[in-house]
């Protein structure tokens, strides 16, 4: 099942991203860099393999990492699992 996402997460990120979308995506490739360095390759790699604008791509890749980020817990993919038995 897919996670549900807030309205008032959409509101903020939204409203974080179009304040100057330049800047933030900026920020968001150097902190997923930072973070999952494996998933910055990725999203760049399909930004730049595809037709489309490959800001454009970039953008809604981190956009989607991060609404998902401030849901809390839904990245932690199995963090905690071993330590659940």
């Amino acid at each position: 099942m897919q996670p549900l996402i807030s309205s008032e997460n959409v509101e903020k990120v939204l409203s974080e991203i179009l304040s100057d979308i330049a800047a933030w995506r900026k920020d968001m490739i150097h902190y997923i860099k930072d973070e999952n360095p494996e998933l910055n390759s990725a999203i760049i790699e399909i930004a730049q393999k595809t037709e489309l604008d490959p800001k454009a791509v970039a953008t809604g890749a981190y956009m989607a990492y991060k609404l998902l980020e401030n849901e809390g817990g839904v990245l932690d993919f199995g963090a905690d699992n071993e330590n659940d038995e």
